[in-house]
């Protein structure tokens, strides 16, 4: 028989819920159809969900239309996709995290001084598209993995910024490496990275040198539960994987192991987590000890669109 141990903080986040909550609330009060640019949160079985309640996801405005009621999603979107939807006459509610939001006014800010900005992160990814155009003449991204590809000049004073999904540890090696070209390299007022992604990542962290195997509940495109599985293997597991799905999960990886360690990205509901824990209880794995790091109380109010709706704050 083995063993679970089961990190926590996982799984939703204020930010998470708060998107979520945007796109049921709207569904509900303004009825189908509501569009939503991108996907709200990275995960399939939550962008299914709300598929099957009357949302629309499209990639571009150019798919809504006209006067239609589109949200923005959680990762946050650039000021010229604001600009087009107001210039069409679309209705909008953005449900851009507040942490993202942060760090788009930091840039906005950063930019008005005059500082080129080093955006650290991946420049496929909606957050970085978004905040790279609040001053796309101004910030320079670079891939984490590759912080000798920047491209600032130095000419004048630089600071650094960074995607809020990525790794803690992953973003201040890149910083340490864009400090030793720019000796005055400027840190953020606050520290950019997620305060759920950190707290997810410590958790599993915490309990991966203990276990033989780690298996990360999240969606190949959701880049803070990628990060969960490279941070399990950094951190001592003997092997580690993501799975969107119980259903994904694959018997071989159980060869030989005793003690299994689960965690879920920042937009995976907890009933995901409870189809693996039954995946692995029907495979001689029912004995869950939950390791608890931290306890999250933050909450986000809804957009002020829906507040008065649902949340009189």
């Amino acid at each position: 028989m083995g063993r679970i141990l089961l990190a926590a903080p996982r799984g939703y986040c204020a930010g998470v819920e708060r998107a979520i909550l945007t796109v049921e609330e709207a569904l509900r009060r303004f009825g189908p159809p509501v569009y939503v640019r991108k996907q709200i949160v990275h995960n399939t079985y939550v962008v299914a969900d709300l598929i099957e309640r009357g949302a629309i996801f499209v990639d571009e405005l150019d798919e809504v239309p006209d006067c239609a009621l589109v949200v923005f999603s959680a990762h946050g979107v650039a000021p010229a996709v604001k600009r087009e939807a107001a210039g069409r006459g679309l209705r909008t509610i953005d449900a851009t995290c507040p942490l993202v939001t942060k760090v788009h006014k930091e840039a906005v800010r950063l930019a008005e001084a005059g500082h080129e900005i080093v955006l650290i992160g991946h420049a496929d990814h909606e957050e970085v598209e978004g905040t790279l155009g609040e001053a796309p003449d101004r910030i320079h991204v670079v891939d984490p993995a590759r912080p000798d590809e920047v491209t600032a000049s130095g000419a004048g004073p630089v600071s650094w910024l960074s995607q809020t999904t990525l790794a803690v540890d992953e973003t201040m090696r890149a910083v340490t490496a864009l400090r030793e070209r720019f000796p005055g390299l400027a840190d953020p007022p606050s520290d950019d990275i997620c305060y759920a992604s950190q707290n997810r990542q410590e958790a599993i962290a915490g309990i991966a040198g203990r276990c033989d195997l780690v298996i990360v509940v999240g969606s190949a495109n959701s880049s803070n539960s990628q990060r969960l599985v490279e941070v399990a293997l950094e951190a001592g597991a003997g092997a580690a994987h993501l799975v969107d799905r119980a259903t994904d999960a694959d018997e071989g990886w159980l060869t030989g192991v005793e003690t299994v360690g689960i965690s879920a990205g920042a937009s995976v509901p907890e009933l995901l987590v409870q189809e693996l824990l039954d995946w692995l209880a029907d495979r001689g794995y029912a004995d869950v000890e939950p390791v608890t790091l931290t306890e999250e109380t933050l909450t986000f109010s809804l957009p002020v669109e829906l507040r008065s709706a649902r949340d009189p704050r």
